[in-house]
């Protein structure tokens, strides 16, 4: 029998499933907003894995359960970071990992989406739709002075 911290030591990429726990549950436990908006990379790149395991397998509804579990992760963090009132111009820890971490996920779902009938990607655009609000609300938080670019942030004075 093989112990499962020799198991961890070889790496989580043999047990996708375990790894993506592993991450939820660092993300549900660390106070930080910042550390968990760090953390939504791995995470991501866990749950996708699992996403398109569950495709190959046929398996759209379980696909879809883990995309929607996936935004509400983000929202999540996405609402902590808010909620810490961060000027995220001047410091954009957690921001700039979370934004990557957003455009990475919507680069994976364009991939995913032609491989779909126009009735399965229904569930997929619409999460996809929440993504890239979310990812536009983290790029206007990150860069509030940009031309075109509404912000809630007091333009400077000169």
């Amino acid at each position: 029998m093989v112990e499962p911290l020799l198991i961890f030591a070889l790496g989580l990429n043999y047990l996708p499933q375990d790894r993506v726990s592993v991450f939820r549950s660092r993300l549900e436990h660390d106070p930080d907003p910042v550390h968990k908006a760090k953390l939504m990379k791995d995470l991501g790149d866990a749950e996708f894995q699992e996403i398109q395991n569950d495709l190959v397998a046929g398996n759209g509804s379980e696909a879809i359960r883990v995309l929607e579990k996936y935004k509400a992760e983000t929202q999540s963090c996405v609402n902590d970071l808010d909620a810490k009132k961060i000027d995220a111009e001047n410091h954009p820890n957690g921001f700039k990992q979370l934004q990557v971490s957003i455009r990475q996920s919507l680069r994976r779902l364009d991939d995913i989406l032609p491989a779909l009938t126009a009735d399965e990607q229904k569930p997929f655009l619409e999460i996809r739709k929440e993504l890239d609000r979310l990812d536009r609300h983290l790029i206007r938080e990150l860069f509030p002075r940009q031309p075109g670019v509404e912000s809630s942030a007091p333009k400077p004075k000169n």
